[in-house]
């Protein structure tokens, strides 16, 4: 019987290296500020959020209402803290609402 390097290695270690192994922490990233995003702002931004899409360290928000936008455009500052601090890292370092 092949002995493994490490016997008690815990699932969410496992999966870490799993996800470090084959490079899909990136998709992950994605999936995880899009998940952040939504229970940050809410069911009142989420209903005008149509999508929510991050390209290197820049998170695109498409609203369906550009007073909603207006009003949010003050805030990103704070926005990107609240995400980053969800997140437990700084994915997103801009902020761009259309």
């Amino acid at each position: 019987m092949p002995k493994r390097n490490n016997e008690h290695i815990s699932i969410k270690d496992a999966l870490k290296e799993f996800v470090e192994t084959n490079n899909l922490e990136k998709g992950l990233d994605k999936i995880n500020v899009a998940d952040a995003w939504a229970n940050l702002m809410g069911n009142g931004v989420n209903n005008y959020t149509t999508s929510v899409n991050l390209q290197r360290d820049t998170l695109y928000v498409q609203l369906s209402s550009s007073v909603l936008r207006e009003e949010l455009s003050y805030g990103k500052q704070k926005i990107i803290k609240l995400l980053n601090e969800d997140l437990g890292k700084e994915i997103v370092k801009k902020l761009i609402l259309r």
